[in-house]
């Protein structure tokens, strides 16, 4: 169950990166990061889900936490590398419906599982600005990228309430995200 990739941008110590990501299909995610030190972060991350269709209803809970590594480099330190690798577990609940000519449900398939959640991350961005002029203001532009690998291992896993072997899966997911800077406080990011 892949969740937003946390992409703080962390420079110095003291530093507090959160965030909070929604979409149409309903997922909820926040990330949070903390510089413990001029080099050392940790992570906090959540997620949920929930969305119910004709064919499918989806339920999803989740939580990480982790820590890491960040420097600055470059000729004016604006490029960043941040390094993490976390631990998380969650919930599944999936519900998939089949329907005849006539609408009517003729079999469903009920998947309920817990797992557990180990991941590594390398995020590169730069703090380098671009402008963007909308609607007559300038705002700056940040840009990044993310690399995560997750491998989840499920608990638990029922499948029309039948206890099914457990499943390990590993998920490489590939993030190119831009920032837009409306205040030194607040960022609007597109992932």
């Amino acid at each position: 169950m892949p969740s937003v990739p946390n992409t703080p941008m962390l420079t110095t110590q003291g530093e507090i990166a959160a965030g909070a990501h929604i979409s149409l299909k309903g997922n909820f995610n926040f990330n949070s990061a903390y510089a413990v030190s001029n080099h050392v972060a940790v992570l906090a991350n959540g997620a949920f889900m929930q969305n119910e269709a004709t064919k499918k209803d989806v339920k999803n809970k989740s939580i990480e936490i982790g820590g890491g590594y960040f420097n600055t480099f470059g000729p004016d330190n604006n490029r960043i590398l941040e390094i993490y690798a976390g631990l998380g577990s969650g919930k599944s609940d999936r519900l998939f419906r089949q329907f005849d000519d006539n609408d009517m449900v003729i079999g469903t398939d009920h998947q309920k599982a817990n797992y557990d959640k180990k991941f590594i991350q390398v995020n590169y961005s730069s703090k380098k600005r671009s402008n963007l002029r909308l609607f007559g203001a300038n705002f700056g532009l940040n840009y990044g990228t993310a690399l995560r690998m997750s491998f989840i291992n499920t608990n638990n896993f029922y499948r029309n309430g039948v206890l099914q072997a457990n499943e390990d899966n590993i998920f490489l997911e590939p993030v190119f995200y831009t920032r837009m800077i409306l205040s030194e406080q607040v960022q609007l990011q597109y992932t």
